[in-house]
């Protein structure tokens, strides 16, 4: 079981950039995406602030968010990391089995990866990403390098704190469709 204190989750930025693109694409009705909660079961709350100051997840989480997009099911998990890589200890396989059924049956499943070392975002579909955890589950690299990002799923921010993801994925579906 993960436990939460009172230094908070890691990655908070990166959702709740996230969390304002969404609102933004729900605005403009592109899309309808919204973040998955994780049950915590408190343990200890502060009487005074009325805070959860130690707590524990009751269950494994699936993805970070889900929705649709203009008719297409999405899944994604946001992960951060201050290193010139994504280390596989941060993927979990709950995390890529979930992506793959959601996958198998017709949805687009992928992580949104921020390399806090360079501001830069990018989009990592389901197929990639198993492809190297299954490498790395075999003995392989325990970790994707940034300099194996793919520059054509690079995702920007736009007026400073929007971060478009839905580029990054029309990227990805025309080349699924060059490729059918």
């Amino acid at each position: 079981m993960g436990y939460w204190n009172s230094r908070g989750l890691r990655g908070d930025d990166l959702e709740e950039q996230i969390n304002r693109t969404n609102e933004l694409y729900r605005e403009k009705r592109l899309a309808v995406v919204q973040k998955v909660p994780t049950p915590i079961k408190p343990i200890r709350i502060d009487s005074e602030s009325r805070t959860i100051t130690l707590a524990y997840f009751e269950q494994k989480s699936t993805v970070d968010y889900i929705g649709v997009v203009q008719g297409v099911a999405i899944c994604f998990d946001a992960k951060e990391t201050t290193k010139n890589f994504l280390p596989m200890s941060n993927i979990h396989d709950h995390q890529v089995e979930f992506m793959k059924e959601f996958n198998r049956q017709g949805g687009i499943a992928f992580l949104i990866v921020h390399f806090k070392k360079y501001n830069e975002y990018y989009f990592l579909p389901i197929e990639v990403l198993n492809e190297l955890y299954e490498a790395a589950q075999s003995g392989g690299r325990k970790s994707i390098p940034y300099e194996q990002f793919d520059k054509k799923y690079q995702i920007f921010i736009e007026r400073g704190i929007y971060l478009h993801y839905l580029k990054a994925l029309e990227n990805y579906m025309r080349m699924k469709q060059a490729e059918s």
